[in-house]
């Protein structure tokens, strides 16, 4: 099973900053082709969709991180990244990427395992 990586979390001072990536696990998937989408969950909360960038390049963000965050691609490494500045502690949770892509009429999609990051003095 297709599944992607994501690395790039850790413990940050609230206002600091933190640059996540998503990577294909065993190369075999072009996420420069498909819809990544950058999730979080805190504990005891429900996923949060944080951020969207489609295949055509058009950028989405939830109202929580908008003007903090921003979602890009690098096609030559095949990775998407998640740029996090101004964090505040609201926004510890574990990050999730997730890739979508449709085969045929069949629509697809792969998660990684996920980042923790944390907020906090």
């Amino acid at each position: 099973q297709e599944q992607l990586v994501e690395s790039g979390g850790g413990l940050v001072q609230p206002g600091g900053s933190l640059r996540l990536s998503c990577a294909a696990s065993r190369s075999r998937l072009n996420l420069n082709a498909m819809d990544m989408r950058w999730y979080r969950q805190a504990p005891g909360k429900e996923p949060e969709l944080v951020a969207i960038i489609t295949s055509g390049g058009i950028r989405n963000y939830a109202d929580s991180v908008k003007g903090r965050f921003t979602i890009s691609r690098d096609n030559a490494k095949n990775t998407v990244f998640l740029q996090m500045n101004s964090l505040k502690p609201e926004d510890t949770a574990v990050y999730f990427c997730k890739a979508e892509w449709m085969v045929l009429a069949t629509a697809r999609s792969a998660w990684g395992q996920g980042t923790q990051v944390t907020v906090s003095s």
